[in-house]
């Protein structure tokens, strides 16, 4: 058990490794679908949309330098907002109605891709006869849970100062004590996460802090409930640390699974995150992980079997509020 008085000093921003190229690294053919479309909707832009591009170009924060393409608008964001450090205003995004809609942006092209293919699997026996409606059960359940799984409910974020709260849906399957934890610079608890395909997906900041580093791991895709998978299997790491002292340093770990294969995480080093800020996804169900200061004035509030929700449920709170570690909440350009 750590002693704060002992905690150490801030760190310094890791750049992004060169092999993390877009907030989803290991791709996946929906992603190269809506990459294919965003050359097509930039040349559109670019050839008929003239006017609209300089009022969009005069509107930008920021440096689009290391992003893999043109940033003509919020759109082309969407996917390398981790490689540049542009952005526009909330009230200056055309797009932003999209964060309304009650889906996950990142999974907009599966919702559309894979709903419309079953929706329209639903739809084909109807449409020669009627008497056929059986057959358009199966195909209609899987259009139901596809659009269930890439759902993004509103959470209500708890503002109590010390608290840490769940960065994923789903059931606690791990409490572990770590004698010594690298990143975090001494004792540590582990708390593993499973999320089954029927969990919202959504990961969540579960503090706020500032983004120190990533780390992305390609690897296998074993059942999440096989403890071989959290060794084994494709992997984003996420350092924080809090901004100001005692600088309490927490990671996360978006783990893929068997179904999972695709993790999002929109991040960049250096920039600071909200308690309960989407942050990313992990698509089909997974595991997720959270390692936090095993320090004297920690109470931990969750056990193993217990079901959480990522923003909402409060898993462990710092009771010494003067050594909270984060700042009142700042303004933030829009997250795309």
């Amino acid at each position: 058990m750590r002693n704060t008085d002992h905690a150490p000093s801030p760190l310094e921003i890791v750049p992004l490794p060169d092999h993390i190229r877009s907030i989803q690294p290991g791709g996946g053919v929906c992603y190269y679908l809506e990459l294919c479309w965003g050359r097509l909707r930039r040349w559109y832009l670019r050839t008929f949309r003239k006017t609209y591009l300089a009022k969009m170009k005069s509107l930008r924060h920021g440096s689009a330098e290391g992003a893999p393409h043109a940033i003509l608008d919020p759109r082309d964001l969407k996917y390398c907002r981790n490689q540049c450090s542009c952005a526009w205003n909330l009230a200056d995004d055309p797009f932003a109605w999209r964060d309304k809609i009650p889906l996950a942006r990142w999974g907009l092209a599966e919702s559309l891709i894979l709903g419309g293919l079953f929706a329209a699997m639903a739809a084909a026996p109807l449409l020669i006869n009627l008497i056929m409606w059986p057959l358009s059960i199966p195909p209609l359940l899987c259009f139901i849970w596809i659009i269930s799984f890439f759902r993004d409910p509103e959470r209500k974020i708890p503002t109590d100062p010390g608290l840490l709260v769940a960065p994923a849906d789903g059931k606690v399957v791990e409490i572990a004590y770590l004698d010594e934890e690298p990143y975090l610079g001494g004792p540590a608890i582990r708390i593993g996460i499973f999320l089954s395909i029927f969990n919202v997906h959504i990961n969540r900041s579960p503090c706020e802090g500032q983004v120190v580093e990533l780390r992305y791991a390609p690897g296998l895709f074993l059942d999440a409930r096989n403890p071989q998978s959290a060794l084994k299997n494709e992997s984003m790491w996420i350092g924080i640390q809090g901004t100001r002292a005692p600088y309490r340093r927490y990671s996360v770990r978006q783990i893929a699974g068997l179904f999972a294969r695709r993790i999002v995480c929109d991040l960049r080093p250096g920039e600071t995150v909200q308690r309960g800020t989407p942050f990313g996804m992990i698509k089909l169900g997974s595991r997720t992980e959270i390692v936090i200061p095993h320090e004297r004035d920690l109470e931990l509030q969750v056990q193993v079997g217990q079901k959480v929700k990522a923003g909402t449920t409060t898993i462990a709170c710092y009771t010494d509020t003067r050594l909270d570690g984060s700042s009142p909440p700042t303004s933030s350009l829009t997250p795309n």
